[in-house]
Order: structure tokens, then C-alpha cells, then sequence
């Protein structure tokens, strides 16, 4: 037995409409909120400092991440189309 999976091939991706590029950035939106709200809640837990801290610090990098991500699609418009 193979603990591998293979990747499903994906169909190619074509220019996105503009509706779907501002439902992508919404749900972003959306998960920037969750993020920061969870990381208030895990600052907030009662185990080991040190576990709190690698803890938080994970889900700042993921807000980080995110934000990182919405610039880049908020920089579509000046960029060529690929």
C-alpha cells in the first residue's frame, strides 16, 4: 500500500471574470476575519506559553499569507493578463 495520492489533472484555467475575482477576494475577506479571531481565542488558551506562542505566531503567518494573497489579486488590473 502507497501512502502517495496522485494529482487529479485540472482542467485549464482561463481568465477569470471579474465577478468571480471579487467572490475569491470576498471569501478571503472572510477568512482574514476567521483568522485573526481564532488567534485572539488560541492567545487566550490556558496551555504552555511556549505552545501559545508557536500557536499564534503560525496563525499570524497565515493572516500574513492571506493578506499577501489579496494584494496580489488587487494587483491584477495593472498586470498583463496570463
Amino acid at each position: 500500500m502507497s501512502n502517495v495520492l496522485p494529482f487529479r489533472p485540472r482542467p485549464p484555467v482561463t481568465r477569470l471574470a471579474r465577478c468571480e475575482v471579487v467572490t475569491v477576494a470576498g471569501d478571503m475577506l472572510n477568512l482574514l476575519e476567521q483568522l485573526e479571531d481564532v488567534s485572539a481565542r488560541a492567545a487566550a488558551m490556558g496551555r504552555p506559553a511556549l505552545e501559545v506562542e508557536r500557536t499564534v505566531q503560525h496563525l499570524l503567518d497565515a493572516v500574513s499569507a492571506v493578506e499577501r494573497a489579496l494584494d496580489c489579486i488587487g494587483e491584477g488590473e495593472q498586470s498583463a493578463p496570463a
